[in-house]
């Protein structure tokens, strides 16, 4: 403990950091942290995977007095998201007598109102849902004291810069505001120019470097329907330990998680089609013990699981960002990590592009799908008919019995499937497809 003992953090904080195990700080830790203790406002880019969690929550936690209510407000684009911040911000704050609210779109609001109402210091949401409850007069912001604005370049990209500016207008201008992002792109860089206060910057690692440098990159070029046996290849003969499998469509992952359940592995299933309820059930066997995770782009960007060994692109991403994004999701806190992805002869250009783009690598596999070919009966219209009893029929029949679904919220460090925003209603997609708006 000796790094964070040297920041001047108090007795209760670093038993309460010691108890989960957090021990030595991260570089952005070590950057960020004593300039927040300062008061200053600050803006952090550092990759993602590094820690910037802890970056926030561990001084948020030192200024913060039990009878300060709505003292700190943490906004991030995502559902998931939200519930893994505010479940490591509970693993600290209950030994300090502190109480944290999550709010996000898809659960009950009654009860987050319920729990807003009792007095909470910290409060974890996503942007719609919290301009919902400052309407119904629910939420009020203005004692706020810390603005934290987590995966700023995400929350843009998903549309969410007048909503923030809405927000961020509510807030007392005396407010200390911190944020972090992977990138800065211009729409970052504005926001803080047009509300921060001579913000400290911090960078961490080299701007270059878009990805860590602890993750291996190998692809395939598939043929045909040669994909599934390839993915089969793959993973008898590199045995991955704990891997997200990433696909582009709802359809996929079912097919997907019933070849390697009846392969008898350990799997999961994560896409918008699934409650939210199933989402978090599935998240939580996956952190716990569960193999493989199948996902669409909804688990792409922001969670903190530790372990993961491969990221397998069994569909290539669309775009070389949404690459770095998928594959941020394994190396976390500076571990190994390989990355695998499979490109159709159409996608051969991609090859090209990713590398340019995520300044990284790719390593060409040969595999030997002989013994796997039968999978590439595994096909969609086959899978569609077994599974939902045939085209005509309008009422999906659960031939393959309950599935393994879920999540839990851990971790120092995202549900319809489009996300939902908060303009127009219902459930919209959003340009880059990285996940659930949280509404």
């Amino acid at each position: 403990m000796d790094g964070f003992e040297s920041m001047g953090l108090n007795s209760n904080l670093l038993s309460a950091l010691k108890r989960i195990n957090f021990n030595d700080p991260t570089d952005v830790q070590k950057e960020a942290i004593p300039v927040v203790l300062t008061g200053k406002d600050v803006v952090v880019r550092a990759k993602t995977g590094t820690g910037k969690t802890g970056a926030f929550l561990i001084p948020i936690m030192q200024m913060t007095k039990a009878e300060e209510f709505n003292s700190a407000l943490v906004i991030l684009p995502t559902r998931e998201l939200a519930l893994q911040v505010a479940h490591a911000a509970e693993s600290i704050a209950e030994s300090l007598g502190l109480r944290v609210a999550t709010v996000y779109g898809g659960a009950s609001m009654d009860v987050q109102i319920r729990s807003l109402r009792k007095g909470v210091n910290i409060i974890v949401g996503t942007p719609g849902r919290l301009i919902d409850l400052m309407r119904q007069g629910e939420l009020t912001l203005q004692k706020i004291k810390f603005l934290v604005l987590d995966e700023a370049d995400i929350m843009f990209d998903m549309g969410f810069i007048e909503d923030i500016q809405f927000l961020i207008s509510k807030l007392p201008t005396s407010r200390q505001t911190m944020l972090f992002s992977a990138t800065m792109p211009e729409s970052v860089s504005a926001l803080a120019r047009d509300y921060m206060r001579e913000p400290v910057r911090i960078s961490v690692g080299r701007e270059e470097e878009v990805t860590v440098t602890t993750i291996k990159h190998y692809y395939a070029i598939a043929r045909g329907r040669e994909k599934l046996s390839m993915l089969l290849a793959y993973i008898k003969q590199y045995k991955p330990e704990k891997t997200i499998v990433f696909v582009n469509t709802q359809r996929m992952a079912d097919l997907i998680f019933e070849l390697l359940k009846k392969e008898g592995f350990d799997v999961a299933l994560m896409h918008g089609g699934l409650s939210q309820a199933k989402r978090e059930y599935s998240l939580s066997g996956f952190r716990k013990s569960t193999q493989f995770l199948i996902a669409t782009n909804v688990a792409a960007r922001g969670l903190d699981i530790g372990g993961i060994s491969d990221i397998i692109n069994f569909d290539a991403p669309e775009e070389p960002a949404v690459y770095v994004h998928r594959v941020g999701r394994s190396a976390r806190m500076g571990a190994d990590g390989r990355a695998f992805t499979i490109f159709s002869h159409a996608e051969r250009y991609l090859v090209d592009e990713i590398p340019s783009y995520a300044k990284v690598k790719m390593e060409h596999l040969d595999l030997d799908t002989g013994a796997y070919r039968y999978a590439e009966e595994f096909t969609i219209p086959r899978f569609a008919r077994s599974r939902f009893g045939g085209a005509q029929s309008g009422h999906p029949k659960r031939r393959f019995g309950d599935q393994h679904h879920g999540g839990n919220r851990s971790g120092f460090g995202g549900g319809r499937g489009g996300g939902s925003r908060r303009h127009g209603g219902g459930h919209s997609g959003f340009r880059h497809g990285y996940g659930s708006a949280g509404r």
